[in-house]
């Protein structure tokens, strides 16, 4: 029976989480906090830098984990032999569930990023063309199937497809540090003065205040999801017990860096009370604040730049999904069928195509509701749930399963309760604010708020596991006695 094949290296599990962390994360959030936090003003970039601490928290926690447990669908495996099999479920349900829609918001949300590039060239029709809706709408579809094909035709042709896609990412990427710190805010001031006819004006006060400050950092939190697709890829990493948790803590370290230094770069060009007028009207992004004060061809390739940002999210990020529910048919949550492995490619390509059927389903729903940050905020109240439940597992795990718990290789007993316990703290502080926002917000309808739109999806999560177990058990097996040792053993 055809299996999953350990072919990813350390490069390969470390670009994985990378381009699942970089994207719209660096071009627009630091941006577009403005309009969701408008009383942030001076103080975006300390709280990006605080927002690193629970993730920071997180990496170590999975790091640790995927030492011990390095098979595919790592945070559902790690709780569901940690905690126990319902809480391992329900909380990768939802976040399979938000990352395969906010999949689907990122090939859409793509498109309009093509179509400035095709502006910027001065290709009209190509750009009017990009911004008819049924374009834009097959275009994001193409491009989920196009990476569902690659990733399924084997981890050698998905690691030759991202890898190189992540250094020019970065080269590109790297024109927008350099120009930030090249130029001022003078030269900003002049080059809007000239080309929009507006003075930028001087710097207005901006009062601290703690609790705008965590709303912010809460919402930049999203910035620094992507790492655990690492850990989704743990049964097919190359010596596993050393790669993935160094994969982890390279993939958050070198993420980490380049968000501080982009973002530094461009609040160093662009006043912030300016990003902050805007954010109110439009939507920004790094490449269009930077458009005033570099010359077109720069402008080009930095949007070049953020493109290929967020399409290396998609291959990245369907890896992930893919292994989720291949972990949860193994151990007999989903059919089995959904276990499945390629004979030739050796990948799970029936849980590859489900996932890009949930994927389009994200496009369709952005293009339908015209409003994408729903599915985001569903992603982040899912991931922040997900990761404090990683860090209540590293505490959990030696006393629910010893013998796993012996295999833990990347950080020492006492570093594991430390981790573990700050992890939790300020992960619970971080759930908690985050929710408040979203319940407190005015909008139109109940189903406008991500935390009910979640909890609906942890009840059809719980209703799929009770029925899948009750199923098993009717059958004689041991649900118990299966949990408590990892898929194959």
């Amino acid at each position: 029976m055809p299996q999953l094949q350990r072919q990813l290296g350390l490069l390969g599990l470390t670009a994985t989480g990378i381009c699942a962390m970089l994207g719209a994360s660096i071009n627009v959030v630091p941006f577009m906090v403005h309009r969701s936090v408008p009383e942030i003003g001076a103080y975006v970039l300390p709280a990006f830098m605080f927002a690193a601490l629970p993730a920071l928290l997180a990496a170590l926690a999975y790091g640790a984990l995927a030492s011990a447990m390095p098979r595919a669908g790592g945070s559902y495996l790690f709780a569901s032999r940690s905690l126990s099999p319902y809480l391992g479920f329900i909380a990768s349900f939802s976040q399979w569930f938000g990352l395969s829609i906010v999949i689907g918001v990122i090939a859409y949300v793509i498109v309009p990023f093509l179509r400035d590039i095709a502006v910027a060239l001065e290709w009209a029709t190509a750009a009017e063309m990009l911004a008819t809706p049924w374009v834009r709408v097959g275009l994001a579809l193409a491009m989920i199937w196009l990476f569902v094909a690659i990733n399924m035709r084997g981890l050698r042709l998905y690691a030759r497809t991202l890898v190189p896609m992540m250094f020019l990412m970065f080269a590109l990427g790297a024109i927008v540090v350099v120009a930030g710190f090249l130029l001022d805010q003078s030269d900003f001031a002049a080059a809007i003065l000239e080309a929009e006819g507006q003075v930028v004006g001087d710097e207005p006060p901006s009062p601290w205040n703690w609790m705008t400050f965590l709303s912010a950092a809460a919402l930049m939190f999203a910035s620094f999801i992507g790492f655990d697709a690492i850990a989704q890829a743990g049964g097919e990493a190359r010596n596993p017990s050393r790669t993935l948790p160094l994969a982890i803590l390279l993939a958050i370290l070198i993420v980490g860096a380049f968000y501080l230094l982009f973002a530094t770069a461009v609040y160093h060009v662009v006043p912030w009370w300016y990003v902050a007028e805007q954010a109110q009207t439009m939507d920004i992004s790094a490449p269009g604040l930077l458009a005033y004060v570099l010359p077109a061809s720069v402008g080009v390739a930095i949007l070049t730049g953020a493109a290929i940002a967020l399409i290396n999210d998609l291959p990245a990020m369907l890896l992930s999904v893919s292994r989720l529910m291949f972990a949860w048919a193994e151990d007999g949550i989903f059919p089995k069928s959904v276990a499945q492995v390629h004979p030739r490619y050796h990948t799970p390509h029936r849980a590859l195509m489900l996932s890009g059927v949930i994927a389009s389903l994200g496009v369709l729903g952005s293009h339908f509701a015209g409003d994408f940050f729903l599915g985001i905020d569903i992603m982040v109240t899912a991931m922040m749930v997900n990761f404090l439940l990683m860090c209540l597992s590293l505490l959990w795990l030696p006393r629910r399963n010893p013998a796993l718990a012996d295999g833990v290789s990347s950080l020492r007993p006492a570093y594991q309760s430390v981790i573990g316990i700050l992890g939790v703290v300020v992960l619970a502080g971080f759930l908690l604010i985050h929710v408040w926002k979203d319940l407190s917000g005015d909008v139109e309808a109940w189903y406008f708020h991500s935390t009910w739109v979640w909890l609906l999806v942890m009840s059809l999560g719980s209703l799929v596991y009770l029925v899948r177990r009750t199923a098993a058990q009717r059958q004689g097996v041991d649900w118990a006695k299966r949990f408590a040792k990892l898929p194959g053993q």
